[in-house]
């Protein structure tokens, strides 16, 4: 039986583990973090599609139906291409019934922004890859063309939070920073998106900054739209396992991340070191 695979250049990702787990925990659960090649979000397009699918490849390996690409970078950079160019190749050679997908963040993000902003002006706090995409503009001009959208790189936020460093002085000057120059590039913004999966641990931060806007984290969203995807797609569903288990794997030194995954999860855990 198959599992859902969980993937993350680093650690941001387990904050939307932590809410499928909670919408869905009967099922089995394989997180990866890449975290020794993170972050990602410096990287050029290029190195981004290798080492998702580097990391995708190795979850189907290891008997994930499903891919979770919990992190907005992968989404916005290697989820199109990997869905286009190489799952018809890896579905074809898989037996029948055996399928396999990838699934990312940034839809299920974007379809809950026309409902929550009023004035229509919204805001998009992201890592420098995830903004240079565009993925965001361009996911929420489909779904509502008279949006006004702004972006803001905020490239300090996730060293900070990979840091242990989210609750510091030096976080709140880098939180105000960006909230700043976002605020300053439209001031009716009314609703912010956080695109990155590091980013609900600043949410409080922020939430404190930028007075009277709505926070869109993705957990909770991402999690409702992989129930619904389940309950419309039995071939994946029919495929995945019942024993409510959840195993973690990262590419760097397994007690580092065994640490440091206490910042994002309410639980001791134990990883194993894994090589891409």
């Amino acid at each position: 039986m198959a599992k859902i695979g969980i993937f993350d250049s680093g650690y941001g990702g387990l904050t939307i583990l932590e809410a499928i787990r909670r919408e869905l925990p009967q099922y089995d659960y394989l997180y990866l973090g890449d975290n020794a090649r993170a972050p990602y979000g410096t990287h050029s397009f290029d190195v981004i599609y290798r080492y998702t699918l580097q990391a995708v490849k190795y979850l189907f390996e290891q008997d994930c139906a499903l891919v979770i690409l919990a992190c907005n970078t992968a989404s916005a950079k290697a989820l199109r291409t990997i869905q286009q160019n190489d799952l018809p190749r890896i579905n074809a050679e898989r037996p029948a019934g055996h399928k396999v997908n990838v699934l990312g963040v940034i839809r299920p993000t974007v379809e809950a922004v026309p409902a929550m902003t009023k004035t229509g002006h919204v805001g998009v706090l992201a890592t420098p890859a995830t903004v240079s995409s565009e993925s965001y503009v361009l996911e929420l001009e489909k779904i509502a063309s008279n949006l006004t959208i702004s972006q803001q790189a905020c490239p300090m936020w996730v060293p900070l939070i990979e840091a242990g460093e989210h609750n510091s002085s030096g976080a709140d000057y880098f939180v105000e920073k960006y909230i700043r120059e976002i605020l300053s590039k439209d001031a009716q913004i009314d609703t912010l998106v956080l695109g990155c999966t590091h980013y609900p641990l600043l949410k409080e931060k922020i939430a404190q900054t930028a007075k009277n806007i709505g926070i869109i984290a993705q957990g909770d969203l991402v999690a409702k739209s992989l129930a619904d995807y389940l309950s419309r797609h039995p071939e994946y569903r029919e495929q995945l396992s019942l024993n409510a288990s959840c195993t973690y794997l990262t590419t760097e030194n397994a007690d580092r991340f065994s640490q440091s995954a206490s910042n994002f999860l309410a639980a001791e855990i134990s990883a194993k070191h894994i090589d891409l």
